[in-house]
């Protein structure tokens, strides 16, 4: 094969290679647990890269988070002496808050039941509500059995107008119960949202649904309802996989019609006041505490102690509040920052484009050492690109599958890579040893094996012998028949000795028309009987020569043995020499083995 064909055929099993491993990679894709095991390695590096980009993110300024933190938890308890506070307080919160003008205040609270014990603040809690209509609630959704909790028949005034499009129905979006607020509030306001969250497999949350379905409408998450209040919106679309909102804000849906969040920081990213300072100034009626840190700014209210159980984990912490998750939602709604997952097939085509990158260069670069930095080179190259394009371009491009196919291709060429020069090697180690005529054995081996034989002999008692064969009347032959001719009969000697000789045997050419066999772990009178049956194979042979004609030919054989006729291998190859001599003096075409 010529080198230029040699070349085309190492690309050719190189490209069938990356084709067998993505089709294996297709077969894997189809069994849940190989897609559960590499979307949770996958999930683990979006979380690295969200830590990395988190530090070079400013959360936006006007949302400010009133928090019911471990100390206000201790300050209610020692004020109020109960938890939950009374609704008078939060009464007392909305106006307040609502004396310093702010654009909304959202409660990340849920007030189910009507306290019978005190009617009075539960009343005073839903005048605030009524008479401000920037007050948001929340009530949540689950799938309770109607044996449980009977399911509620929610008013027009809480659903959301889809103007066009619709959701597929999915464990993250459709649900057949509902945890309602007090009547009496639903009575006052139609800021009313959803506050359910889901989490991954591994039980982190890195999306939020912005649309429920109950009952066969469709209901807005609480952070989607202040939004489209904020921009003025009464309607949203649903197209190309998108929730438009308006021509400057949209929310992207991934395969489970959520939307994945793009995060800030870690606790305390938004600003924090502590419930306890808002009702100490209220107590004092501090309303310059109220205009620093209120005024024009959304409001959320939501538990942050650990001990109030709304505690997540998510990307960048383990322990965020709940509430930071809705203010999170928010800043994405209003800096178009989600994060847009892109389709498998483009991953699958990252890492086809990759391995075939990787794969050509391990095949182009000779040293091991450079071919392992240039892997690693690539592969951290490519983990920063991935990186940047999720900074820069909120695009999630997968890490683990073009990764783990790089590093298999790798892994598979350079193999195959291995193979080729060792068989390459062969080849060559093969023409340095073979005679091209024969294809036996050239002189050069003979010599090797019969130092190799002869140390055996002399440290194991490996008895071995050596025959010494020459063509009778071979230059006569030739200059009768002519040396193509010679060469036909120097082929055909060479097959028949290989076809008497076992496979442990080693059979050389010699030199010209001389040919040499050596047998192993074989005594002398073993080596008369295998000289005398070659002897006889060649005589009783016709010989076909070059012009088609067929004529005899016999040999002459010596035979010599380790042991008896020498210890070293010249002196082996001198006796059988010598016995060679003697059977061509006493008349050719025979055996000797004794001088």
């Amino acid at each position: 094969m010529t080198k230029e064909g040699k070349k085309r055929l190492i690309y050719a099993v190189y490209t069938l290679i990356v084709i067998t491993l993505f089709g294996c990679l297709v077969w894997l894709g189809h069994f849940v647990s190989f897609q559960n095991f590499i979307n949770t390695i996958e999930q683990s590096t979006f979380d690295r890269r969200q830590k990395v980009i988190a530090k070079y993110k400013t959360a936006n300024k006007d949302f400010v988070i009133i928090s019911v933190d471990d100390q206000a938890y201790e300050y209610v308890m020692d004020k109020y002496g109960e938890w939950p506070v009374s609704r008078k307080i939060w009464s007392e919160v909305i106006n307040f808050v609502e004396k310093a003008g702010p654009k909304s205040i959202v409660f990340d609270l849920i007030f189910a039941k009507p306290n019978l014990k005190d009617i009075a603040s539960d009343e005073a809690l839903i005048n605030s509500v009524k008479n401000n209509n920037n007050v948001y609630l929340s009530m949540n959704f689950d799938n309770y059995s109607d044996e449980i909790r009977k399911s509620s028949i929610l008013d027009d005034k809480l659903k959301l107008k889809i103007k066009e499009g619709s959701l597929i129905d999915n464990p993250f979006v459709t649900f057949i119960n509902s945890r309602v607020i007090m009547k009496e509030l639903m009575d006052v306001t139609d800021n009313i949202g959803i506050i359910n969250i889901t989490r991954d497999n591994d039980g982190i949350i890195r999306n939020t649904t912005p649309i429920f379905k109950y009952k066969g409408d469709y209901y807005p998450n609480l952070t989607l309802k202040v939004a489209m209040d904020l921009l003025n919106k009464d309607e949203v679309s649903i197209k190309n996989n998108r929730i438009v909102i308006d021509e400057k804000h949209s929310i992207p849906l991934d395969a489970t019609q959520r939307t994945i969040l793009n995060w800030y920081g870690k606790s305390g990213t938004y600003k924090h006041i502590s419930l306890w300072q808002v009702l100490k100034a209220i107590k004092n009626n501090d309303s310059a505490f109220f205009d620093n840190n209120f005024k024009n700014k959304v409001v959320y209210i939501g538990t942050t102690a650990t001990s109030l159980s709304d505690i997540k984990s998510t990307p960048i912490e383990s322990h965020l509040a709940g509430v930071e998750l809705h203010t999170t939602f928010l800043n994405n709604i209003f800096d178009n920052n989600f994060i847009k997952k892109v389709p498998v097939e483009i991953d699958f085509l990252i890492s086809i484009l990759l391995c075939l990158l990787v794969g050509y260069f391990v095949l182009k670069i000779h040293s091991v050492l450079k071919t392992f930095v240039f892997l690693f080179v690539s592969l951290t190259f490519y983990i920063i690109i991935s990186t940047i394009l999720m900074a820069k371009y909120n695009i999630w491009i997968s890490i683990v599958l073009p990764c783990m196919s790089t590093i298999a291709t790798f892994v598979l060429v350079y193999c195959e890579k291995y193979l080729l020069k060792v068989k390459d090697y062969e080849q060559t180690y093969k023409l340095a040893v073979t005679d091209g005529l024969t294809q036996l054995y050239n002189h050069r081996y003979f010599q090797e094996q019969m130092i190799l034989n002869t140390n055996n002999f002399k440290r194991y008692g490996s008895v071995f012998s050596l025959i010494l064969i020459d063509i009778d009347f071979f230059k006569k032959f030739n200059d009768t028949y002519g040396h193509q001719s010679g060469d036909c009969v120097l082929k055909q000697v060479a097959s028949i000795l290989k076809r008497q000789s076992r496979t442990t045997d080693i059979v050389c050419r010699y030199g010209g028309e001389e040919m040499s066999i050596i047998l192993t772990n074989t005594n002398k009178k073993e080596a008369e009987i295998t000289a005398n049956k070659i002897c006889n194979a060649v005589r009783n042979n016709k010989f076909i020569l070059a012009n088609g004609e067929k004529v005899n030919v016999t040999i002459s054989v010596g035979v010599a043995t380790a042991g008896v006729d020498g210890d070293m291998p010249q002196e082996i190859i001198e006796y059988s020499d010598k016995c060679l001599y003697k059977a061509k003096e006493s008349g050719r075409n025979q055996v000797v083995s004794l001088v």
